[in-house]
């Protein structure tokens, strides 16, 4: 009797591989031979599940940016303004092993989508997610006319995107203790506009 492949489960298991092989060696590094052989699958056994590189890519982003979402969600759940606020940026924030290596992954996909639009498109679905989560907060916090809220939503995703990029490229000045001052910071800036 042949074995019965469950090919979601398959197919998360690949993704879980690829993400932790890029947080590790690089996306440079990737490809799907020497994935497949750090799975355990024979050469080719990822072609039926992500025919390329780049659905592999996508997929794998998607998982992380799932990932990051679900904590999001359940950190800010019954939480309202500021607070939520603060909740999101802490599942966003590279302030342990696991959100380093989210970002690792996030700052490499990023270098690709800087010269893929579909890629790019992938990346802008996220960012259009957050923008109306902090929408929602932040209009909690000012009234419907407040013309800063735009501002300081975006100031926030750009904090947030750089803090991962920072801590990838410069580790040394962005340790964990640095970005939650830099995140009370910002946290002040807002709590401010709200007086």
């Amino acid at each position: 009797m042949p074995k019965i492949v469950d090919h979601d489960q398959r197919r998360k298991e690949i993704v879980e591989v690829t993400w932790r092989f890029i947080a590790r060696e690089g996306i440079e590094k990737l490809n799907l031979r020497d994935l497949a052989a750090a799975a355990g699958y024979a050469n080719g056994a990822f072609k039926p599940y992500f025919p390329t590189r780049d659905t592999l890519l996508v997929a794998t982003f998607n998982f992380v940016a799932d990932a990051t979402n679900r904590r999001i969600q359940k950190s800010a759940s019954g939480l309202f303004g500021l607070e939520a606020i603060e909740a999101f940026a802490r599942e966003v924030l590279p302030l342990d092993e696991l959100r380093r290596s989210e970002a690792r992954i996030a700052v490499h996909f990023w270098h690709l989508a800087l010269g893929d639009p579909k890629l790019a498109e992938v990346n802008a679905a996220t960012m259009d997610n957050w923008r109306a989560l902090l929408d929602s907060w932040l209009g909690q916090m000012f009234s419907d006319e407040d013309t800063r809220v735009p501002m300081a939503r975006d100031s926030m995703i750009n904090f947030l995107m750089g803090a991962q990029v920072g801590s990838v490229l410069d580790a040394k000045a962005n340790t964990v203790a640095l970005l939650e001052q830099q995140l009370t910071y910002q946290l002040d800036l807002l709590a401010t506009l709200n007086q």
